[in-house]
């Protein structure tokens, strides 16, 4: 059994690789809603669109439940406090999601264009609406949300929900939902050809140039904002205390990981190069390459900001001692070890399974093929 201290960073390793599952596969067909009404000039163009993703985006939302179930059992503190400062945020997703299954069941259940553009509305709002806030909350992660906690651990928040608007927030918000739809472009890229090939091959040229810019902007921005680092106390195989630490709060304390381990300037790299590459791949038509390339421009995205981050979790803005980190904010090591063996024989099914059901239902889906098999396909 590992060490307390070896569980906890594992557990912050296992989340961030859930979390980058979930990018990748649920966000390229959140991508792909995205680019529904755009991409989709016809209803048969848009029913060819919808059933490149509708066969998977239920065993997508996989890599969702299982990422949020880690969070609350391997991070309580983090669960608990996230859901009392983003209540209304995370309450906006959940209303945003409930469209997609409706969407991709109902959508094409009447022949009628009224009916099936109203669908196609609500598998953009679900597309589009859950990486803009998702973004947004690693944007607040990384000013601080304002929360403490009182002698009990019993948290507190200040905030509002108009005050997680603020203009990084948004700004990250673009980086995810150009991030998600790149990734969703590529993929239909995969999957089309014809007319839905060139739109998707423009929208990815597009929101590839769009995420490096906006990446590169959060960076510099990131760059000469106020972060958080521990000062004392923090004891990375003691028991769970938040307030058992001190925290300073210093410009460009964000970059201090990427100076004291410089191979962690491989990730933020790795961000470039995977956008980069998947530009360049979609200009030369290689959409597989394009996908792949898109998908370590997913990877390098979110391993920035968790490096970036390291050890913090969640800062508090209003209480930086009250800041819950991979340290003190975990379960028990019963249950971070018991839990691990889960992951280890668990993950590898859900990659095992998902593998097979892209390889067994891939192909490129046509208008010709919708057209045949109307009653059939979504």
């Amino acid at each position: 059994m590992f060490d307390y201290e070896t569980l906890k960073f594992i557990w912050w390793l296992v989340i961030g690789v859930l979390l980058m599952g979930f990018a990748i596969m649920d966000g390229h067909d959140m991508g792909v809603g995205t680019l529904l009404p755009f991409v989709g000039r016809t209803d048969l163009e848009r029913r060819a669109i919808i059933n490149t993703v509708g066969p998977h985006w239920d065993g997508n939302q996989v890599w969702f439940i299982t990422g949020g179930g880690a969070i609350f059992a391997a991070w309580p503190l983090v669960y608990a406090t996230a859901f009392s400062g983003f209540y209304w945020a995370m309450l906006a997703v959940l209303w945003a999601m409930f469209f997609r299954p409706v969407g991709f069941d109902y959508r094409s259940k009447i022949d009628r264009p009224l009916w099936r553009k109203g669908w196609d509305l609500g598998l953009f709002i679900g597309g589009a609406v859950p990486p803009i806030i998702f973004g947004v909350a690693f944007g607040n992660l990384l000013l601080g949300v304002p929360f403490h906690f009182d002698d009990s651990l019993r948290s507190s928040y200040s905030g509002t929900f108009w005050q997680l608007l603020s203009p990084f927030a948004l700004l990250a918000g673009l980086v995810s939902l150009s991030l998600l739809t790149f990734q969703g472009a590529n993929y239909l890229m995969v999957r089309t050809e014809g007319a839905i090939y060139q739109r998707a091959r423009k929208a990815a040229l597009a929101f590839g140039v769009l995420l490096l810019v906006s990446f590169s902007l959060a960076g510099i921005w990131v760059s000469h904002m106020k972060g958080y680092a521990i000062t004392s106390g923090a004891s990375p195989d003691g028991l769970p205390n938040p307030l058992a630490k001190m925290v300073s709060v210093e410009a460009g304390a964000w970059l201090r990981n990427y100076q004291f381990y410089p191979w962690t300037k491989l990730v933020p790299a790795l961000a470039y190069a995977g956008g980069v590459l998947g530009i360049l791949f979609a200009y030369l038509r290689r959409p597989l390459s394009a996908f792949v390339s898109s998908s370590l421009a997913v990877l390098g995205v979110i391993g920035t900001a968790g490096v970036s981050m390291f050890p913090f979790v969640m800062p508090s803005s209003s209480d930086p001692r009250s800041s819950l980190t991979v340290w003190d904010s975990t379960s028990s090591q019963l249950t971070l070890g018991l839990m691990f063996g889960a992951v280890v024989i668990f993950v590898p099914l859900i990659v095992l399974y998902t593998s097979w059901a892209y390889k067994v239902m891939a192909g490129k889906v046509t208008t010709e093929y919708i057209e045949a098999n109307s009653n059939s396909t979504y």
